[in-house]
Order: structure tokens, then sequence, then C-alpha cells
């Protein structure tokens, strides 16, 4: 019974772990349409679907791979956490992310989307701390390359996850940015 009651316990407290992590839903959208904000909503779409494309990757699906010369899926999921960081690092004048240890699984997709959320954040509060004009590279070179290069990759780690076959769940609505409520 005791064993039950620890493995009861483990189990809600890695749910109630996954359920801190940001971008389980999009946030509401801003009411003001701004460059900012725009920008803002670009990396929240980019997190929501991050966030699902690697919710309950097994080990197998970390080392899957299709082919000799591809990445497998864990080598996918750090170089997404690199160009999180890179558009963290970019964009905000402080606060950077300056992690250079090897992060597990689990702490590298929770930091991928908090360096998502911070950006996020700075871009939508906007109180001195942004300044499109000022970012380390232009802003345009930020989207078109770490911010589109990421939603790529998240792309590419669904499929792998397909075909090792654990798919991504239908219960998530990308148009809508919501998780569908189970009937």
């Amino acid at each position: 019974m005791r064993y039950i009651i620890i493995m009861l316990f483990s189990m809600v407290c890695f749910a109630q772990t996954q359920n801190d992590l940001p971008y389980y839903e999009i946030p509401e959208a801003p009411e003001v349409y701004t460059p900012a904000t725009a920008a803002a909503r670009m990396i929240d779409g980019l997190g929501f679907r991050y966030y699902w494309a690697t919710e309950g990757l097994r080990l197998e699906d970390l080392a899957y791979k299709i082919g000799p010369d591809s990445r497998t899926s864990g080598e996918t999921i750090e170089h997404i956490y690199g160009l999180s960081k890179f558009i963290r690092n970019s964009v905000l004048a402080e606060n950077k992310d300056d992690n250079k240890n090897e992060l597990s699984f689990e702490l590298k997709r929770k930091q991928t989307l908090m360096n998502l959320k911070l950006v996020s954040d700075a871009l939508k509060n906007n109180q001195g701390t942004f300044d499109l004009a000022n970012t380390e590279v232009p802003f345009w070179n930020i989207i078109n390359g770490p911010i589109e290069d990421a939603v790529w990759h998240c792309g590419q780690v669904v499929m792998l996850r397909r075909a090792s076959g654990n798919p991504f769940t239908s219960n998530v609505n990308l148009f809508s940015g919501k998780v569908k409520t189970k009937n």
C-alpha cells in the first residue's frame, strides 16, 4: 500500500510540474496590436507548438532518427533550445540565458519554454525593456532566422515522434491555441 501511495504522489507531483510550464495553451491575445505584441504572439505560437511537440516524449522518441545523416529528436530539441537562447539573449538587454551545462530533456524543455515566455512577456509589457530597433541583431533577422527555424524544427519533432510510434495528441487545436476538452 505504501508503494502505491508513493507512486500516486509521484504522478501528482509530475503532473503538477507539467502544468506549471508555460504554453499549455496560448495566452489571451493582447487587446492592442503593436509591432511588439505581434512579435510576442509569434513567440507564443512557437511556445504552444513546442510544448505539445515535446509533451510526452519517451526515451525512444528522443533517440529516434530517420537515417544516418539526420538528427535525432533529442538533437533537434537541443537545437531548438539553442534557438530559444539566441532569441532571449538577442532581445533582452538583461536576464540572459548563459547556461553552458548539459541539461536533461525535462530541464531543457522547461528552459526553452521559459526563454520564450520571458521574451514574450518583455515584448507585451514593453516597459522600457524592449526596443525593436535596438536588439543585438536586427529584429527582422530574429523573425526569419531563429523564430521561424524553431517553428520548422517543432514540425520535425512532431514528424519524428509520429514515425517512432508516439504521435502528437489530437486534443490540441493549433488554430485557437487551446486544448480541446474531452467529452
